[in-house]
């Protein structure tokens, strides 16, 4: 069953409208553009082929921790089988998710600080992977370079495929891959997801992510809530085929050869049904106490604004004390979280500022219908708390000052191939042959970001610090250590780049997955 669009610009508009978008200044919002995407999104809805089920019905589940199977060279080695399993998602019907350890999520890792694991990744998939750690702090050879393919177990396929014209292939690995990291990188929370070139929205999509929590002494120390008061929430969207499946408008739906998306989802792909830890709107039932919640955006183009509502009363506020790198200098207290593609955000809410008994949702306001629901928590017992919130969080915060190096890079639609428009990087389409930029390792620079519409703009190897929207002072949500910065339409935004330890090949690119698959990802070198 082909999924359903919506009454949206053609394809020929679309790129008519952005062809001359480098022109336009002081734009207030894709609308500007003449791109009609829903408000504050770039990505066209897809619209299920099945009744939706009602929200707050399913328990909140909570992915499993993953277990080492042993140690090698004094790392804690992890294994990880990637394939096929089906799934119920939506009441009643099947699923078939694309998984790790054939689950969606896949397992969450925790690694402690300065401990060094070895991830052993072994592909039962029919197509290729590559397995990226967003956030991690890793040598080059186990970053996920997007064409270092695990090929799929006894498959001797010759699977280059035409890039823009020309045939590509990198380190090929038989069936199995051992990615090495050495976790010299504070606690933080990250994920970890599939990173093929030119098909990685479509291997999201299929349930390819996971999370990985680093953790640390100084952290430990804190007092924040842990254990069960600790809820992990990857937040994303899906739509469904009629016979229960994962409906994504790919070209090549066996996914081996041809890349890209049906023209009229070129700005994004958007989903009609929000899953949290791959579960629709889900409930869960907390104590009248402080929760720590890492919150995850695993959508492939949504963006969210997330509000806690409660009944009768004001929104309980979001106490803010990480982002992408780990723990912000001290805490912030946000109304809202605004979330992009990619970003992370840790915060802690009190649920004992309401009564037992309340029903608090987890609202999207940047949703209509569907999407403007997440899930719910039930206030359902009065309970002791000796968690806390302390004034001082962490001490390696320090600004970033960056040196006389300016790099400008502009995001906008443009020409990838002599007959086919996708998204470029200062009008270039990924090249993993050229470097866009060689930076020394240890000098900061400042890297600019301009904008046609929304991109999240996400970096490998090292985290960055925002300086400037406009020239204006970054947003509350920009605060700490970064790898990923949601970029809004015709938008300049500036961030203190250094780059550490690690020599090589790495990528940066938009987070918006259809855009990163069209090109929109470029090639830096460290050294």
């Amino acid at each position: 069953m082909r999924p359903v669009p919506s009454p949206r610009l053609s394809r020929r508009g679309f790129l008519g409208v952005l062809g001359g978008a480098a022109a336009v200044a002081g734009l207030a919002g894709c609308g500007a553009l003449g791109l009609d995407t829903p408000a504050g999104q770039t990505g066209e809805t897809l619209t299920s082929a099945v009744p939706l089920p009602a929200p707050y019905r399913v328990p909140l589940p909570i992915p499993a921790v993953a277990a080492p199977t042993g140690t090698v060279d004094g790392a804690d080695l992890y294994e990880i089988t990637q394939r096929a399993t089906d799934v119920e998602i939506l009441p009643g019907l099947r699923t078939t998710i694309w998984g790790y350890d054939g689950t969606f999520p896949g397992p969450t890792f925790e690694t402690r600080s300065g401990r060094p694991v070895v991830v052993r990744h072994t592909n039962r998939l029919p197509v290729p992977t590559v397995a990226h750690l967003h956030g991690g702090h890793t040598p080059a050879d186990s970053d996920g370079w997007p064409l270092d393919l695990v090929l799929p177990v006894g498959d001797t396929s010759d699977w280059a495929h035409a890039h823009n014209g020309v045939a590509m292939v990198g380190d090929l690995a038989a069936g199995m891959r051992e990615h090495r990291y050495p976790m010299t990188q504070r606690a933080a929370t990250l994920w970890y997801h599939d990173h093929r070139m030119d098909f990685t929205g479509p291997s999201m999509y299929r349930g390819l992510v996971g999370l990985h929590i680093v953790r640390d002494d100084a952290e430990d120390a804190l007092g924040l809530p842990a254990g069960d008061r600790e809820l992990p929430l990857m937040i994303c969207d899906r739509a469904f085929a009629a016979d229960g499946s994962f409906a994504y408008p790919s070209l090549d739906r066996t996914l081996r050869t041809v890349p890209g998306v049906e023209d009229h989802w070129m700005p994004g792909v958007l989903g009609d049904v929000v899953l949290v830890n791959g579960a629709p709107w889900p409930v869960h039932d907390v104590d009248a106490a402080r929760y720590r919640l890492r919150i995850v955006n695993a959508a492939n183009a949504r963006r969210f604004v997330l509000a806690l509502r409660v009944p009768g009363g004001p929104d309980l506020p979001f106490t803010q004390i990480g982002s992408d790198g780990g723990l912000l200098g001290a805490p912030q207290q946000l109304a809202t979280v605004e979330t992009a593609p990619g970003e992370r955000f840790d915060v802690v809410v009190d649920f004992a500022a309401v009564p037992v008994g309340t029903e608090v949702t987890l609202v999207n306001t940047l949703g209509t219908g569907s999407t403007a629901d997440v899930m719910r928590f039930r206030v359902v017992r009065a309970a002791t708390d000796d968690s806390r919130v302390p004034d001082r969080l962490a001490d390696d915060v320090a600004p970033l000052v960056p040196g006389p190096v300016l790099r400008e890079f502009v995001f906008r639609r443009g020409d990838v191939a002599p007959s086919h428009r996708g998204w470029t990087i200062n009008d270039l389409a990924f090249d993993p042959q050229t470097s866009i930029a060689d930076v020394p390792l240890g000098q900061v620079e400042t890297w600019r970001f301009r904008t046609d519409v929304h991109h999240p703009v996400h970096v490998h190897l090292d985290h960055f610090q925002v300086l400037a929207r406009g020239g204006r002072e970054p947003r509350p949500s920009d605060a700490g250590w970064k790898d990923t910065v949601d970029v809004l339409p015709a938008e300049i935004v500036d961030v203190a780049v250094r780059f550490t330890q690690y020599a090589g090949r790495y990528v940066f690119h938009c987070h918006n997955l259809e855009h990163e698959d069209m090109a929109m990802m470029a090639t830096i070198r460290t050294i």
